[in-house]
């Protein structure tokens, strides 16, 4: 039965090879969509799944090793390489551009399925980091420009009364800010908020040590 919660793309100009997976991966629930270059991998409507792409270096539209470049900024899957003429230089490439995997034809079957199952997951991973930081996101959207201040002080570890002082205002009421931050950023403690400053990449500035700013 096909795993339609998963996806591994193929993109090789063999004809017999594109086959050959995909009769590979079928039976294993994995679900197998093939194409002959890059050009026509590109053109298609990806699903929004967890998937992971199996490369072939030599394409008739571009070397897979410039087209992982070129793709690298963009939302695609993590890569497992496939040649008939690896090299040491072509692997390092590779790897250093965030492959998974770099086989040289022919291969063992359990190689590439190891691979492909670390790749699938690899990507499920980071589609849950991204899932996540977009909600965090859209909270902090919603705080108040004056809330959004108040964030980085309370996250920095400053006394309530440090960070009133900071802003100029009553520690009654950074404390309502406090609690309304808390509230609306679903953090249940500090250490909470602490983390949730740091997956934004808020800036923290401020020491709870008075007179002590961190570089």
């Amino acid at each position: 039965m096909i795993v339609d919660e998963q996806i591994v793309f193929i993109v090789d100009d063999d004809q017999h090879m594109r086959e050959a997976l995909c009769e590979l991966l079928t039976p294993l629930g994995l679900r197998a969509l093939a194409f002959g270059s890059a050009a026509e991998y590109g053109g298609f409507p990806r699903p929004d799944l967890p998937a992971c792409l199996i490369l072939d270096v030599e394409l008739p539209d571009i070397n897979g090793l410039e087209f992982q470049e070129q793709i690298a900024d963009g939302d695609h899957p993590p890569i497992i390489f496939i040649t008939g003429h690896g090299d040491v230089p072509s692997s390092v490439r590779a790897m250093k551009g965030g492959a998974i995997d770099f086989l040289t034809k022919p291969f063992r079957q359990s190689q590439l399925i190891e691979a492909i199952h670390e790749a699938i997951g690899q990507d499920r991973a980071s589609r849950l980091q991204r899932t996540e930081l977009t909600r965090l996101q859209q909270r902090f959207s919603d705080l108040t420009p004056r809330e959004r201040e108040v964030l980085p002080l309370v996250a920095s570890g400053l006394l309530n009364k440090q960070a009133a002082a900071e802003l100029g205002i009553s520690e009654v009421t950074l404390q309502i800010h406090r609690g309304r931050i808390m509230q609306k950023m679903k953090a249940p403690s500090l250490a909470d908020l602490v983390r949730i400053a740091e997956k934004l990449e808020i800036p923290i500035t401020h020491s709870r040590h008075a007179g002590i700013v961190s570089e």
